[in-house]
């Protein structure tokens, strides 16, 4: 399938966001300089809430184009692709975390900012079983394992969507989409202390988007109007710079415009190139973006006990630590991601395509 326009790029400013977010709520909480003044410095949530949006975007396409051409799924096929790009990293990070928080940071005197008081074997089966998000939410075990709540949350997705869209005929996927997502964000937001609302299940995302990238497949003009795109990527900015929507509106309702937000911007993003999203360097960076949403925690937790050991007792202008604290983690992050990249998740990645040329 040909390569879509502008989504990888846009991988690297949402793992970006993310990391600028970790990084003032770690410094917050262990009494390091941060700054978070700024809107944009308060965006995670949100930026994973566009993951989620660009992850139901890409794979319910590919699922309606295979099934398109094939009259069928090959759900083997779907789920051999998704473990060999998630597993080998969540797996490397999650038991790193296990390790680091359990037998290691305590040798260094710190505690109270986690939980290392839970059943590992628990801990290990929420996490081997797609839950990582429960795992999080019910122990705060560390932050190193607690950013994995969103991996989880897509396979748990991915659980579900391929079969579905299977075994419901072509003709009615828009339908079964549109119904889901209309009825599950009913269910979460109108059903006190739900299961899904619990544990952040923000599947309504994944399928909104869904549905727009089946309506770029079979009408594509309506993405088009230079008018209309220009409206929602003003908006789209304003989301993220300022708290105009937040302020504004209830959480349901906030989730609500932001789920219908995110879906149209990626269906606009989708049919016309925008240079700033396509040179090589921005590309780059969003295809080890996955790289960088998981390590950049390891590397808050480094520099930060380096800060506190070493430079704490020093006299440093508040703002020349913030400066250097946000772009040695930002740095150290993308150089680590580059070398797991090219060498590890490249080595399983290859794998499905060595399967698919032997076949």
């Amino acid at each position: 399938m040909e390569r879509i326009p502008n989504i990888t790029g846009l991988r690297f400013f949402l793992a970006f966001l993310v990391v600028i977010f970790h990084v003032s709520e770690f410094c917050s909480k262990h009494e390091i300089p941060f700054y978070n003044s700024l809107p944009v410095f308060n965006k995670g949530y949100e930026a994973v809430c566009v993951f989620f949006s660009l992850s139901g975007f890409l794979i319910i396409r590919q699922l309606y184009v295979e099934k398109e051409l094939q009259n069928t799924i090959s759900l083997k096929n779907f789920y051999t692709r998704r473990i060999l790009r998630i597993f080998p990293l969540y797996f490397l990070i999650l038991f790193f975390g296990l390790i680091y928080y359990k037998y290691i940071l305590s040798n260094f005197g710190f505690s109270g900012s986690f939980n290392d008081d839970y059943n590992l074997y628990e801990g290990l089966l929420l996490s081997v079983f797609f839950m990582p998000n429960v795992f999080a939410s019910l122990y705060s075990p560390g932050g190193i394992i607690e950013v994995l709540w969103s991996i989880g949350v897509e396979e748990q997705f991915y659980l579900f969507i391929a079969p579905f869209l299977l075994l419901f005929p072509l003709r009615r996927h828009l339908y079964f989409l549109l119904f889901f997502t209309i009825g599950f964000f009913a269910f979460y937001y109108g059903v006190e202390g739900n299961f899904f609302a619990r544990f952040n299940m923000l599947f309504f995302y994944f399928t909104a988007s869904g549905i727009v990238s089946i309506l770029v497949l079979k009408c594509s003009y309506l993405f088009n109007n230079k008018i209309v795109a220009s409206v929602l990527f003003l908006m789209f900015g304003v989301y993220f710079t300022t708290n105009f929507f937040n302020d504004l509106l209830s959480n349901a309702n906030y989730n609500f415009i932001s789920m219908l937000l995110f879906s149209m911007v990626i269906g606009f993003l989708s049919v016309k190139k925008y240079l700033f999203l396509n040179n090589r360097l921005i590309t780059y960076l969003g295809k080890i973006s996955y790289g960088i949403y998981v390590y950049h925690s390891i590397v808050i937790q480094f520099l930060g006990l380096v800060y506190i050991k070493i430079f704490a007792g020093f006299r440093i202008d508040y703002f020349i630590i913030v400066g250097f604290y946000n772009v040695f983690v930002i740095v150290l992050t993308i150089i680590i991601s580059h070398f797991s990249y090219q060498y590890f998740e490249k080595f399983f990645m290859n794998l499905y395509r060595k399967k698919l040329i032997s076949s």
